[in-house]
């Protein structure tokens, strides 16, 4: 998970680009990481070599790990750069942004800005990640491409969750929200989540993950209802703080066992309403592990 930096990003191995490995390594498309590290060279002049070194066109898969922070003596936000490099990488289709570890930077320290551009810059694009959500904007987007959105977050703005939900993606089959904590910026409600759980957006939607949210009973009584669902194939509403209310709720919602897969781990629901969510759903993988017994908090916040 985000304990650990990426060593495979969409079905490629990830492989750190340094000054003495340009194209001699390794044989076969990889995904190339492209970071710099707390006070050294600026990620402007690391990205300056790589786009000189590597085989841009070739591309396909991109990773993006610590570019600075305002504490740091460097910070240099790297979506400019990308879109300013965008006609070297023609066939890119995939792009982590903020592939960071705790010990690079807290997630909720990741600093961003507007990611907007990304899409206009790449039209083609098929994937995009997004780690940290400090500073972070989006407006509304068009997308014929895009099949998987996610954003890992330990409290995703409101505006960004608006903007998601007011896009025109009609081939996104895969959308990943950390909502996470109103400490940390998470400021979205079950409201701005309508466009999406109505069914109206994203026609093509298979794999739905609302995770990691405060309100995660709140999620789980919307989406016991939620229109969507019947098209669905894999549904999360993991690492949060999912109780006996939410499981309740979705076991006498609409019916869940078309599922392939139902994540809810990390969550604080009884023995008794484990079982119960097991055996109204035998066909299904469910995802439940044991149940936390302290006080409900999210999985991940800073």
């Amino acid at each position: 998970m985000i304990g650990e930096n990426l060593d495979e990003y969409a079905g490629l191995t990830v492989v750190v680009f340094e000054e003495d490995t340009g194209e001699e390594a390794p044989p076969g498309p990889v995904a190339w990481k492209v970071a710099t590290e707390f006070d050294e060279e600026p990620f402007p002049d690391v990205w300056k070599r790589f786009c000189a070194t590597a085989d841009t066109a070739a591309v396909s898969a991109l990773v993006i790990g610590y570019w600075g922070a305002s504490y740091d003596e460097h910070h240099h936000y790297p979506v400019p750069l990308l879109v300013e490099s965008a006609a070297s990488f023609p066939n890119l289709r995939a792009l982590f942004l903020g592939d960071m570890t705790y010990e690079e930077a807290e997630i909720s320290w990741i600093e961003h800005e507007d990611i907007s551009p990304l899409f206009r810059a790449f039209p083609a694009l098929e994937r995009l990640d997004v780690r940290g959500a400090e500073g972070l904007s989006l407006e509304p987007i068009r997308s014929e491409s895009l099949r998987v959105l996610r954003f890992e977050s330990g409290g995703l703005p409101a505006g960004v969750v608006r903007a998601v939900a007011a896009s025109d993606l009609p081939n996104l089959e895969h959308l990943d929200l950390w909502l996470g904590t109103e400490n940390y910026g998470g400021d979205a409600t079950v409201a701005d989540l309508a466009p999406v759980l109505s069914g109206e957006r994203f026609p093509a939607l298979r794999r739905l993950g609302l995770e990691d949210s405060e309100m995660q009973d709140e999620i789980a009584e919307a989406v016991a209802g939620a229109p969507v669902v019947a098209r669905l194939e894999s549904l999360s509403l993991a690492m949060g703080t999912l109780t006996d209310r939410g499981a309740e709720a979705l076991l006498a919602g609409q019916p869940l066992t078309h599922l392939r897969e139902l994540d809810l781990h990390h969550h604080f629901i009884s023995e008794p309403l484990q079982e119960r969510v097991r055996e109204a759903l035998p066909g299904v993988e469910i995802a439940l592990k044991k149940a936390r017994r302290d006080e409900p908090y999210i999985e991940v916040s800073e």
